[in-house]
């Protein structure tokens, strides 16, 4: 019961920090290029990265925090759901080049920083 309760806390405060931090870039940079979905998204493959590398090989964290740090806050901070809906948004208005860099660039730029943060986790 208690690692249900910890993974909703850590899912309650993923999602704040997405929310918080996709609003902020989103208001930095306006228009109808969703920045702050694709800031979320990248940044949140560069920390599951680290966090999954330091704990492959560093640190000894206990499955049940792992799973609280990985599923409950990394899974709330990025949001395919929205990434999709953005991205239909942008093909439904013709915005084709605005579509393929950002459907792209999140799956590109997320592959590489995920590598990145499992590389630099592991030599922590």
């Amino acid at each position: 019961m208690q690692k249900i309760v910890l993974l909703g806390l850590a899912g309650a405060l993923g999602s704040l920090a997405r929310y918080g931090l996709a609003g902020l870039v989103q208001r930095a940079a306006p228009g109808s290029f969703p920045l702050g979905t694709f800031i979320v998204n990248v940044l949140g493959c560069l920390a599951f990265g680290f966090v999954w590398g330091v704990c492959e090989n560093r640190i000894s964290l206990h499955p049940d925090l792992r799973v609280v740090l990985l599923t409950g806050f990394m899974g709330a901070f990025t949001t395919f759901s929205t990434f999709t809906f953005e991205s239909l948004g942008l093909m439904e208005t013709g915005q084709w080049l605005a579509f393929a860099l950002y459907a792209g660039g999140q799956l590109l730029l997320g592959l590489a920083l995920l590598w990145l943060g499992l590389g630099t986790g592991r030599l922590v």
